[in-house]
Order: structure tokens, then sequence, then C-alpha cells
């Protein structure tokens, strides 16, 4: 009884109006399905392009057939549930691995009877669901690395599997991101995808003000509190006073990434992999975010007996409770992976903050993605340095799509909101991209590094693995097949390489790499 369909006990509304730029827009897709088959919304955050979606969706069932809608994250499924819901009640169906088996069971057979759903809303393996007659797939925040299903098998991108689904139906596929992917970006101009923009905020309301502070020049003035600038605090003050809320971001979850000791320098790594261990202050040990294997904090090193053992860096854990200690009457949260290991969590921590029952939401990248809260006027972005430091061709890309993202939480209804951005790379040329929210800037010079260097979209990239525990065995195997693979594509094989993390769950790894022109027979 206590699953019967909560949209059954909520009364059906009709769909909003669309405003005169939602209205073009809507229209403009339409126009673009009639010769492409996938078309691309590209709409700032805050555009509306849910309003969009839920027209469409209408207008394909009222044809008689089924949408798939796809997010990125179950953390946003709550919120975007609850819209479609009071608008299309019972039709609406709803998966996700949060959910036990036996209800996702349910969805599988009602999605093989007469009596299945007109819409399913769902995170990546909704791709694998059966439908009848599949007219139309969303993919929002299309965007997102969290479509990639990296480990186990099977191995797939949603976005891409979504549309070679719809293709096998006969259906349509729409993207839909602030931040469009660079492969998506260039399909969409060079005529593979259609393309629509939505360039203003619903309700006419202003993109935040990015103010970017230098970390690097207040640390050496002794004037940072923890990981907080100046202007920070005041600004979470100001916004506290007002009755206002506040995110906080910082793309690291536990306490300390790293604890070191002061006197010879030792550093707990994990016996598993070629990490070091992150510090949970919660549960008063390290932990590898590799493996899972956990290690008792030491009083003393083990190297040196020295007692002097400090917590270098920060995570979401530490931020909570620096926070709590100089916010004392603020109620805060955190969102990361440790705190939503269940769905009931998720939903709590989201609808507790929307309700104003929490001030302040500290979190990792899931509080970036497409989450509406009305009474957001200060935005904090810790330390964007973490972001654009990482060792991938698609780290600036994503850099800058996380910090526009996590930006675009900011201001909404009548208020201009505030985005502190601090970095101690107050010169990398992100920072005016991401102040000024130039996304065509930031991608038309990505894909001429691409080119340049052969990367996707102009080159396909192939990785190849290899994993012993025996590393002499192992460096003889990748030399053998690189060697192999060379006499075939000659100089499009690199390596045999060490990945970044070159040791995990007790197996050596080494990386081949294939770069492939995309045009290749």
């Amino acid at each position: 009884i206590g699953r019967i369909d909560k949209a059954l006990l909520k009364e059906v509304i009709p769909v909003n109006p669309l405003n005169e730029h939602q209205q073009r827009a809507y229209h403009s897709i339409l126009e673009n399905f009639q010769s492409k088959n996938v078309c691309l919304l590209h709409g700032v955050t805050a555009s509306g392009k849910t309003e969009v979606y839920i027209h469409l969706i209408e207008e394909t069932i009222r044809q008689g057939k089924q949408v798939l809608y796809l997010l990125p994250e179950i953390a946003l499924t709550a919120q975007i549930t609850e819209r479609l819901q009071r608008v299309f009640g019972s039709r609406l169906g709803i998966y996700h691995s949060k959910f036990p088996d036996a209800e996702r069971v349910e969805i599988w057979q009602k999605q093989l009877s007469e009596a299945d759903y007109d819409i399913i809303l769902g995170v990546r393996s909704s791709v694998f669901l059966p439908f009848r007659n599949l007219g139309l797939v969303i993919v929002d925040e299309e965007h997102e690395n969290t479509y990639k299903q990296q480990d186990p098998a099977p191995r797939y991108h949603a976005r891409n599997a979504a549309i070679v689904l719809a293709s096998m139906y006969g259906a349509k596929t729409l993207l839909g991101t602030a931040t469009p992917s660079v492969e998506t970006w260039h399909n969409a101009t060079t005529g593979k995808y259609g393309l629509v923009e939505l360039k203003e905020r619903y309700k006419e309301i202003q993109l935040p003000e990015i103010i970017p502070v230098d970390i690097k020049e207040l640390h050496r003035k002794k004037m940072m509190k923890g990981p907080f600038s100046p202007l920070l605090l005041q600004y979470i003050r100001e916004a506290l006073e007002q009755k206002e809320q506040v995110i906080l971001f910082q793309n690291r979850r536990g306490f300390a990434p790293m604890i070191e000791c002061n006197t010879c320098g030792w550093v707990p790594k994990c016996k598993n992999c070629d990490v070091s261990l992150t510090y949970h202050k919660g549960l008063n040990q390290l932990t590898c975010h590799y493996c899972g294997y956990t290690y008792q904090l030491p009083r003393i090193c083990p190297a040196c007996e020295g007692t002097d053992l400090r917590n270098r860096g920060f995570g979401t854990e530490k931020i909570e409770d620096d926070i709590k200690a100089l916010f004392p009457d603020a109620r805060v949260a955190r969102m990361d992976l440790d705190t939503t290991r269940t769905r009931t969590a998720y939903e709590r921590i989201i609808s507790d903050f929307q309700q104003g029952k929490t001030d302040i939401l500290i979190g990792t990248q899931m509080v970036s993605k497409g989450l509406d809260f009305d009474h957001v006027s200060i935005v904090g972005i810790l330390n964007a340095d973490t972001m654009l430091n990482y060792p991938d061709f698609r780290a600036y890309e994503r850099a800058f799509q996380l910090m526009a993202q996590v930006a675009g939480r900011a201001g909404r209804k009548n208020k201009r909101g505030r985005v502190v951005l601090q970095t101690k790379s107050i010169d990398h040329p992100i920072i005016p991209q991401v102040i000024a929210n130039d996304y065509e800037a930031m991608v038309g010079g990505q894909l001429a590094e691409r080119q340049m260097f052969h990367y996707p979209p102009y080159y396909r990239l192939v990785y190849v693995y290899l994993k012993n525990r025996n590393e002499t065995l192992l460096d003889l195997m990748a030399q053998t097949m690189a060697a192999k693979l060379r006499t075939v594509f000659g100089n499009r094989v690199l390596g045999p390489d060490k990945p970044p993390v070159a040791r995990v769950q007790t197996l050596f790894i080494r990386k081949i790499v294939l770069k492939i022109e995309t045009n290749a027979p």
C-alpha cells in the first residue's frame, strides 16, 4: 500500500504556457526534426529547458508514442519527477539503480505489457528497457560524464546509446544542455545534428555575477580562513542575514585528501592501489576511494614515530566542519557520495534545501546538475584548480562545464546571484571565459587544439588497458602488444604508458592509446 503511486494522489494539472523564447525554441526543434534525427537544444542555465521538454513530451504522447527522458544523476530525478508527475500523473514511470530489484522488475514487466508507461524517466541504465513505440528520447545535461559507464561492463555511453536506440525505433533524439560537449557541438555546427539556441533566462533573470578571487595572494598575506576567502565569508554572512541560501562546491569528498607526517613526509598509501588514503573524520579512518580499503588513523608516524601528523588539502567533510564552526546558527547539509548512499537520503537533502530547512548546502559535482532552487543567492567554488590540473584532454572542457553549471544555480526569481570563484591560477584563460559565460570562445579554442593534437571529434580514441599482478611480465606483454599493433596502425599507436593511477586492486596497469581518423575506412 505504501508503494501506491503517489501521482494518483495528486491532481494532474495542465502544462505551463511557454514564453516567447521557449515557444520559438519549441517550434525550431519540431522544424529540425523534419530533416534531422538528432537536435541539440543549447539553452543557458535557468532558461526553462524543462518546460520545452514537457511540451515536446505532450506532443509525442498525443501522437500515441512513448518518451524516454534521461538524466545524468539520480539526485535530479526527485526534482524533475515532481514536475512531470504534476503534468502526467501515473503515465510516468521512474527507473534507476537506487530502486530495489522488485520495483525495477515491475517496471520491466509493465513495459512488456500493453499497459506500459507513456514516459520513462531514468538514468543511463534506462536505455536497456523495452519499448513498444518509442517516439522521442530526451538526454538532459548531455555533456555529463556520468552518462558513461566505465566499470563494470557493459561499458557504454548512454547519450550515444540513446541516439542508436532512437534510430532503431525511427524516433527523434533531443540533447539538452547549457554547456554542450565539444563533440556534440561539433556535430551540431557541422550540420550532422540540428541546433536550437535558447539564450534568455526564464523571466529575464540575469546570469550571476562571477567574482574571481586570487587565493594564492591571500594565502601569502595569511588572510584565508581555512579554505574560505574573506569575501566569500562576507557574502555568506550577508546571505544568511537576509534568509537566503548558499551552495558551496568542492569536487572532493572526505575530510582531507591525504595525511602527511610533518617531520619526515610519510604519507599513508593504499596497500592495493597506487594512491594515498583519504581521511574521513566521521568514520575516523583512512579510506581508499578506488578499492574501499580502510586503515585506522595512526596516532604516531610509523616511519619516524613523530606525532605531528597533518591534514593536507580539504574535502566536503572538512568544509562542513569549518562552516559549522564559523556559522554555528546556520543549518548545514552535505551532499556527496558518502551522505547519499540511499534513495531516501538523496531526496531528503534536496527537499530540505528546497523547503528552506537548510541554509548552506555543501557538495561535490552532484550540486551542479540542473537542480532548481529559488532562494540561492551565493555560490562558492572553493578551489577551481583541482578541476583544471587533471591529466585528461577533456579537463579544460569539464572545468568550464562544471563551473558554468555550478554558477547557474545562483540567482533565481528576482535577484541576481553572485558566484565567488576561488583559484590560485587567476591568469588562466578559462577564468574570463567562465565570467563572461563565453561557451563559444571555450569550444572554439578546444576544437582548434584537438584538431592539432589529434583528439576527438577529429580522431577516435581507443584505449587498450593491460593488467597483471606481475609488473615485469606486464611490461613485457604491453611492449609486445604495442609492437603488434604498430605493424597494423603504424604511428597511430602511442605507449605503452603508466596511467596516473598505475595500480588498482593489486593489479598493475599499462595503457596503449590508438588515435584513428574519424574518416578512416
